[in-house]
């Protein structure tokens, strides 16, 4: 006989279950053909261990270096802090102090981190819609109101929009740039114009640049840094584990104001002690080492993006509407809703994509035909078999919308 759990947080009960764990629930109950390998398009995450070099750095630090294994610093070790303020002047062209930065254990934490500071039960933070969906999580966790700001058909969202959503109990506007799921890189005029809006009201501008080191810009993606008071309005978060593979290493960074950072201790403290501190003496490596390898790394995710944009385009029925970093996001051809297409293209195609229905609220009938596509760990030709199969449906299966 089961037993029910009771008390039972009624904010963490009315969270959605986390979707990519959903997500491979349909596959372990497909049937998917013999001859077909899943192509795995759901996760924006590598699936390749950190390069040759970064690992035995790392075999030599568990082996010869006793601090890897003890607790440190709750704000993180004070070397990658510095290298951090020091590449950040590199990037940006600004200066950036060492005390305005800390680490994380994972770019997610540092979310939680960042609204732990800034708003209560009840308070409001406006998402521009679609969203990251574990952003969307954390904030009915805490028992946030998350406001949807919709974008238009480029997928950027608009300063003078997000003005009629505030309120006097909005705390911060989030933005992710590149953006996930929609891979829209946003231009530096409009994340000025929400720095801006955000300072005119007395709120707070978050920046979510996980997906940085894949911008096509050659250089810094905005001009934020260069004003001498950007931590009384942005913070702005970071992860390593795109950019050096660390993923189980849990390495990520939130950037703000000293005083906040006061604040965040008390968080982080709570959840995590410290962050790994493998991960973090890894990430301080990588930056002082891997320059040259994250540039044809970059490179690599931008010939995949370009192969991913012309075939998608070229795709019947199938429309694009954005791509970047390492997404593609879509509208699908068929009558059916997402969730219904994405757990049949499963065992139709052997294909893994995640429905929009993940990334709007429930009421929003645009995820009804929107689907992300994370090809990341796609190659051209694992890219142009995932092309091959979607063209290959058009007369099985579900019905094509208007067919």
């Amino acid at each position: 006989m089961s037993r029910s759990l009771r008390p039972l947080n009624p904010n963490l009960a009315a969270t959605n279950a986390p979707p990519i764990i959903e997500a491979h629930r349909w596959v372990e109950n497909a049937n998917l053909a013999a001859d077909k390998t899943l192509l795995n398009l759901s996760q924006a995450a590598p699936v390749d261990p950190p390069p040759d070099a970064m690992r035995q750095a790392m075999a030599d630090m568990v082996l010869n270096e006793p601090t890897a294994h003890f607790y440190g610093p709750v704000l993180g070790l004070d070397a990658l802090r510095t290298e951090i303020a020091l590449q950040w002047h590199r990037v940006y062209g600004a200066a950036v102090s060492r005390d305005q930065v800390a680490i994380t254990a994972g770019c997610n934490e540092a979310f939680c981190a960042a609204m732990a500071t800034l708003a209560a039960p009840g308070d409001e933070v406006i998402l521009p819609v679609p969203w990251y969906f574990n952003h969307k999580m954390a904030l009915d966790m805490g028992g946030q109101v998350t406001v949807p700001l919709e974008t238009g058909n480029d997928l950027v969202p608009d300063p003078e929009e997000a003005e009629r959503l505030i309120t006097s109990k909005t705390r911060a506007i989030v933005l992710i740039s590149p953006n996930n799921p929609c891979g829209v890189e946003y231009p530096n005029e409009v994340i000025l114009a929400f720095r801006d809006l955000a300072r005119k009201h007395g709120i707070t501008m978050i920046l979510d640049e996980t997906y940085r080191d894949f911008h096509a810009l050659g250089g810094a993606p905005h001009d934020l840094f260069h004003d001498p008071d950007w931590d009384d309005t942005l913070i702005q978060l970071y992860s390593f584990s795109k950019a050096y593979r660390l993923t189980g290493h849990r390495v990520g960074a939130i950037l703000t104001s000293p005083t906040r950072l006061i604040e965040v201790e008390k968080y982080l403290d709570t959840v995590t002690i410290c962050p790994p501190q493998l991960g973090q003496m890894a990430a301080v490596w990588g930056m002082q080492n891997l320059q040259d390898w994250l540039a044809a790394e970059r490179r690599e995710i931008l010939s995949r993006r370009a192969a991913m944009t012309k075939g998608l385009i070229d795709l019947p029925g199938w429309q694009l509407l954005g791509c970047g970093a390492y997404f593609a996001y879509v509208r699908h051809p068929y009558d059916a809703s997402s969730d219904v297409v994405s757990k049949w293209l499963v065992e139709a195609a052997g294909v893994l994509g995640l429905p929009g229905t993940f990334f709007r609220p429930a009421h929003d009938a645009n995820g009804r035909r929107e689907m992300r596509l994370a090809f990341a760990n796609m190659d051209r030709s694992g890219i142009e078999e995932v092309l091959e199969r979607l063209a290959n449906l058009s007369e099985t299966g579900l019905r094509p919308s208007g067919g």
